[in-house]
């Protein structure tokens, strides 16, 4: 068996080491631009290059180390007609539900206000706000989006969330579709975008969505910079409709140096680093897969490609 590998930061060694330890069969082939290799069976990528297609000719299923898979679907009708199938958790959904608490928790306690008042030598206790008005509301309801409200339902915050089609979560107001945007919307104090990142769902925290917030709602974006129109989340914060938010995805990554984001201090940026694809236990799972394959068994996570998810 041979087993494609791409890594877009180059950082190839510990998963070929994985990959030794629990298929050791296999013969794990590190892409080179330019270089040659004879065919391979399955492919291990995330954001691979254009001139990696070539060489998947012959591959029976392309595998995605990612939590979107929308930096392989942009390929379209040029990948090869087989499964591609991302991961499940991989150790991705603790550590998003670990980030995400951590903002809400900021902005419940208003710890980002108190950031502010320290760095000018201000001591000023602040009012409490009211848990019951502080509604965390969750777009995206999938295997992290739910271990997301999981998370911050161990806090007693009221929860809502917003998907494409209708979920029913104990304890979670659920909405759906465009018919159930706006109630969600103007029920929401801090709003969480795990969505996968499609053509219906690019730019849709854009103006006419992010004003149906409630005055002094929060933004917190984990899934992708180009769900959020940034220059109309700027002018929102700024005019004080917006309190703060959350930033660890871009539209363009790294984050350029002269974007005014940088220089709003009610804007929170982290280096896309909210869940970290784990090596370990991400092998462990494609390799549960493929043996899955290899016996004509079926696999969870395939993509569905109308869908982008």
């Amino acid at each position: 068996m041979r087993i494609l590998l791409h890594r877009a930061d180059g950082v190839t060694g510990p998963w070929v080491r994985d990959f030794a330890s629990v298929l050791p069969q296999a013969e794990v082939v590190l892409w080179q631009e330019g270089v040659p290799f004879a065919p391979c069976d399955y492919a291990v990528m995330w954001s691979p290059p254009g001139g990696l297609l070539k060489q998947l000719d012959g591959v029976k299923a392309i595998f995605v180390t990612g939590a979107g898979v929308d930096a392989i679907l942009k390929f379209g009708d040029a990948l090869p007609p087989v499964p591609i199938i991302r991961l499940g958790d991989a150790g991705m959904a603790i550590q998003m539900a670990e980030y995400v608490a951590h903002a809400v928790l900021r902005y419940f306690r208003r710890f980002d206000e108190y950031e502010r008042q320290a760095r000018r030598g201000v001591w000023n206790p602040l009012p409490q706000f009211d848990k019951a008005q502080f509604t965390v509301g969750v777009m995206g309801m999938g295997m992290l989006g739910r271990r997301v409200l999981d998370a911050l339902a161990h806090f007693g915050f009221p929860l809502r969330g917003w998907s494409r089609s209708q979920k029913e979560i104990d304890g979670v107001s659920c909405f759906a579709g465009e018919d159930g945007l706006d109630e969600f919307l103007r029920g929401t104090r801090v709003l969480v975008c795990m969505l996968p990142l499609t053509p219906d769902t690019t730019n849709l925290l854009a103006r006419a969505n992010l004003s149906k917030l409630p005055e002094g709602a929060y933004v917190v974006n984990v899934a992708r910079g180009a769900h959020l129109a940034e220059p109309d989340l700027l002018t929102l914060i700024r005019a004080g409709h917006i309190a703060g938010a959350t930033l660890d995805v871009f539209r363009n990554e790294p984050l350029p140096g002269p974007h005014p984001f940088w220089d709003e201090p009610r804007i929170t940026i982290t280096p896309h680093m909210s869940a970290m694809t784990l090596p370990s236990e991400s092998v462990a799972q494609i390799a549960g897969k493929i043996g899955a394959l290899e016996r004509g068994e079926p696999v969870a996570d395939v993509v569905d490609r109308a869908r982008g998810y």
